[in-house]
């Protein structure tokens, strides 16, 4: 077994913060800024030395989308927004935030927390743990669909080095909402506004890439996953989380066919004014090993008696088979 001197651990993690937070610029993909220096709750701007394009720090979170791409998801934000508050998203007091995922002080979603907080459980038990121990030192990890940023929250309070990425600014249920966990997290992590398919960073420059119940808004699978996968370095990992799955394609076009119907009968609009994907499907995670030559490592948490038998109850009622979540690992090779 090769021991590894302190020496050589200390460098290790000099190297890995010393890229930890670099942002690029929207624009060219120059070097922009290093996020760690820079005040994580004021706003400030920066302007691109190679192309000039200006990059605002607004409250603390670094606009890294260009105004057309904005523009383009304008609608989907606003929908997405108020559909979220209409369940009782967020919370004017920090102790809201600060007691997720483990509990819902608002007793609205309660049985999501519930998933999510096991899930992250399996996720630190699983794969955190078990790679920073291989590496000897803390974890760069993006927290893709951060949304309030919870994640990153309890990766920083377990050691880890987070940037929360999330289209979602506001200050409920969005980036914004983050300022909360400063109360428990100095300096406060990393946050930026950019989409999926364009991620403001370095190649090659953190541990994990997590999507954080946020695959499934993707619009292209493959573009998603090959943009995380070029941040992440040899021996890093992708992870999938929290996004439904099913068995037969024909399950997930009926979701999402009745939860279209829903929003409208709801909210009077259907929120689908992105084409996003909405599930996986064993084809669909075949595709991504094909065209990405990666294995899937698949995780099947346990969420209980009620979860695990909602297939049989939707059987019998002559419902569709309602979907699973499974955690899927894709593992860099070293």
């Amino acid at each position: 077994m090769t021991v590894i001197s302190s020496d050589a651990i200390d460098l290790a993690a000099q190297s890995v913060e010393s890229t930890a937070g670099t942002l690029l610029c929207w624009q060219c993909g120059a070097f922009l800024t290093d996020m760690t220096v820079e005040p994580r709750t004021s706003s400030t701007v920066r302007t691109c030395p190679h192309c000039a394009t200006p990059t605002q720090l607004h409250n603390g979170i670094w606009i890294a989308i260009s105004p057309r791409r904005l523009e383009r998801f304008h609608k989907f934000i606003t929908e997405y927004e108020f559909i979220r508050n209409a369940e009782g998203r967020g919370s004017g007091q920090p102790n809201y935030y600060l007691n997720l995922p483990y509990k819902d002080l608002s007793s609205r979603n309660g049985s999501q927390w519930a998933i999510r907080a096991h899930t992250f459980e399996v996720i630190e038990r699983r794969i955190l743990r078990p790679l920073a121990q291989v590496l000897k030192r803390p974890l760069r990890v993006l927290d893709l669909g951060a949304g309030n940023g919870w994640l990153s929250y309890r990766l920083a309070l377990h050691g880890h080095i987070p940037i929360a990425v999330d289209l979602l600014t506001n200050n409920h249920d969005g980036l914004g909402a983050a300022i909360h966990y400063n109360r428990a997290v100095h300096p406060l992590f990393p946050r930026v506004q950019a989409e999926l398919d364009q991620l403001p960073f370095s190649t090659s420059t953190c541990d994990l890439a997590i999507f954080n119940a946020s695959f499934h808004y993707s619009e292209d699978y493959e573009s998603t996953f090959a943009e995380a996968l070029r941040c992440i370095r040899p021996g890093g990992a992708i992870v999938i989380a929290d996004t439904p799955w099913y068995a037969q394609e024909e399950s997930g076009e009926m979701m999402v066919i009745e939860k279209h119907q829903r929003f409208a009968d709801t909210y009077g609009f259907r929120s689908d004014s992105i084409p996003s994907l909405e599930y996986l499907t064993p084809a669909r995670l075949q595709a991504l090993r094909d065209r990405f030559e990666l294995n899937w490592e698949t995780i099947r948490p346990f969420y209980g008696i009620r979860w695990s038998i909602r297939g049989i109850r939707a059987k019998l009622a002559g419902q569709r088979t309602p979907s699973k979540f499974r955690i899927y690992v894709a593992r860099v090779a070293p």
